[in-house]
């Protein structure tokens, strides 16, 4: 479909019922898809402390819940995260704790409780090789945990430098750099110079070079990793751009810069932004609705310009929390959650 025409119609699929309170994030295995043969697989977590694992029939086509996780958070599980392999589910809980989960034939069993935090645990990441996991808190730190064999986690740095509560970690697509968000208005990026993992804060994007004014809970990147979305309580959604290949080719760290701000589009919080493998960004915010964006192909290469592809109104009845797209290259979905207590299974259709 000709994205730039616009003219295509977000069609919900399936709405999936189970949780008894809020649903805060939703997380796609990596590797599920129809093309290899493998089912696609989605995790959401909730209010309710629970975690609830959805997956399609190759037959229906329907959704169900295959699995609920329970009995080892004894509070709100705000974040979910896949490792890479999509072996393990990271869960992170308000009781201060994230649990390890390990697909165990047809049943998930909760192989590590990993503890530290002094409260409330807002967001989990995988980096891309699957090694190191990083979590984030109200207690205002950023963790950094060495993955070893036989499911063992050991804290390799507590990182300070956010002044209010972290709202998101999330590790670069391709390289072990580490992105944090929160309550204090700004994006930390993290990184270690050499192998010795000593991680140091390398750039605060703040209000100060054309960052967010209010809380930023949200950060996503592009399939190349050489953009990066963030989401706002200031109503906007801002692209960064950095020159990375200076970096994977080992010349330093490559600091990001602001290419634009999208604002307008929502008229409460945005607490999700996700980036499609096929360059869509996706919003969900406390106006209950959905947005999508796309890059308009703007011709100066010094005005970057992305443009509103579709709204959503009333995508769900309260605030939606997280929106994700799915990661197969077909027959791709758009997974949301709400405060509703629903998960919503979305598709992107040309318009009849």
């Amino acid at each position: 479909m000709d994205l730039m025409e616009k003219n295509v119609e977000l069609v919900e699929v399936q709405k999936l019922e189970g949780h008894t309170d809020r649903v805060w994030s939703v997380a796609w295995n990596p590797v599920s898809s129809h093309a290899d043969g493998t089912l696609p697989v989605l995790a959401s977590c909730s209010g309710d402390s629970t975690v609830r694992i959805w997956e399609q029939s190759l037959l229906s086509r329907s959704w169900s819940c295959k699995a609920v996780l329970e009995e080892t958070h004894t509070r709100t599980v705000r974040s979910c995260a896949w490792s890479p392999s999509g072996d393990l589910l990271a869960t992170a809980s308000f009781d201060g704790s994230t649990g390890i989960w390990k697909n165990s034939g047809s049943e998930f069993e909760c192989v590590s409780t990993l503890e530290g935090h002094e409260n409330e645990v807002k967001s989990v990441s995988w980096n891309a090789s699957g090694t190191m996991l990083a979590t984030c808190s109200r207690d205002k730190s950023v963790w950094i945990w060495d993955v070893l064999p036989e499911n063992e986690f050991d804290c390799a740095s507590v990182l300070s430098g956010h002044t209010q509560d972290v709202k998101m970690v999330q590790w670069h697509p391709t390289m072990d750099v580490l992105f944090s968000c929160g309550y204090d208005n700004t994006i930390k990026v993290w990184w270690s110079e050499d192998d010795d993992g000593d991680y140091q804060c390398v750039q605060t994007l703040g209000e100060s070079n054309n960052g967010h004014s209010s809380t930023v809970w949200g950060i996503s990147f592009n399939a190349a990793g050489d953009k990066m979305v963030t989401c706002s309580d200031d109503l906007t959604l801002k692209i960064w751009g950095a020159d990375i290949v200076g970096m994977l080719s080992g010349e330093g760290y490559a600091p990001w810069t602001h290419l634009c701000t999208l604002s307008g589009y929502h008229n409460r919080t945005i607490y999700s932004a996700h980036w499609s493998r096929d360059d869509i960004i996706a919003s969900g915010a406390g106006d209950d609705g959905i947005r999508l964006f796309v890059d308009s192909k703007h011709d100066s290469v010094d005005e970057p310009s992305y443009s509103l592809l579709l709204k959503k109104e009333k995508a769900h009845e309260m605030d939606v929390n997280s929106v994700q797209w799915s990661p197969g290259e077909e027959n791709r979905f758009l997974a949301s959650a709400s405060d509703d207590g629903m998960v919503k299974i979305w598709r992107l259709a040309a318009k009849p």
